[in-house]
């Protein structure tokens, strides 16, 4: 004789289980979509380890870095702006800093000079004024004649091509390691590179880091030596910072 009380003990049951299933996979689709995604996240410089130089968050890719950078530099109503406006005013700032380098013997009429994240171009334009005319910016956007197409992480020159190098956006580098190491790669032997900064203040909301203090530079000038510090007003950087590059990369490499 067959278990007939069994069978349709079971058939129930069964059904009761599928259908509870069936309305879970909603919820349970709902939980695992809005789980986070930080392990997309770049995490830049991790190695630096330095209290005084910090990493802003919120990168998902180097792209996604790029891109925001370039919300600034293309944007048509600032650069309408620093071609008029700002124009003749940050171009006699920038001439003062540059002759005042000049009578400390740190530049000259003959030096080869890069302008690292130009924009448009009012430092070399302000190099060109006190005569030194072999000087070119770089920028991700070119403004030519004066700055030519360039990402300062991966610069588009030979090594050791450059007497003096300038920068007033080392708060805009994902990778200041990088940002840094193409600077001593590029310069010459015996060459200067100047950077404003900013240390009492912070950096605009493009800014890719936030610097406090001298001592993270000094760390990653690896082939430099310092050769002073002084207080600027250099369109709200406040600091500016002197390097002369002693020793060549593979003279480093070498002496491990």
């Amino acid at each position: 004789m067959k278990n007939t009380t069994a069978t349709t003990t079971t058939r129930p049951t069964l059904k009761y289980f599928l259908l509870s299933l069936f309305f879970s996979l909603p919820l349970i689709w709902i939980l695992f979509s809005f789980q986070p995604t930080t392990t997309t996240t770049i995490i830049a410089n991790a190695n630096l380890a330095e209290p005084d130089l910090k990493i802003r968050p919120g990168y998902t890719s180097y792209k996604s870095y790029i891109q925001r950078q370039l919300n600034k530099t293309q944007n048509p109503k600032l650069r309408n702006i620093w071609r008029t406006r700002d124009w003749d005013r940050k171009i006699n700032v920038f001439a003062r800093f540059f002759t005042e380098l000049k009578h400390m013997n740190l530049l000259t009429n003959v030096s080869k000079a890069l302008c690292v994240g130009a924009r448009v171009g009012q430092e070399v334009k302000a190099l060109q004024q006190i005569g030194v005319k072999d000087s070119v910016g770089i920028d991700l956007v070119p403004s030519p004649p004066l700055v030519i197409k360039g990402d300062f992480h991966q610069q588009p020159f030979d090594d050791e091509t450059f007497d003096f190098e300038f920068s007033n956006v080392f708060d805009h580098a994902l990778y200041p390691d990088k940002f840094v190491g193409e600077i001593e790669r590029t310069l010459k032997v015996g060459g200067v590179c100047v950077l404003h900064v900013a240390l009492d203040r912070r950096g605009d909301k493009f800014s890719a880091n936030d610097l406090f203090s001298v001592k993270p530079l000094v760390k990653l000038f690896k082939l430099s030596k310092v050769v002073h510090v002084r207080k600027v007003d250099g369109f709200g950087l406040d600091t500016e910072v002197v390097f002369r590059k002693i020793n060549k990369i593979n003279n480093i490499v070498d002496q491990r």
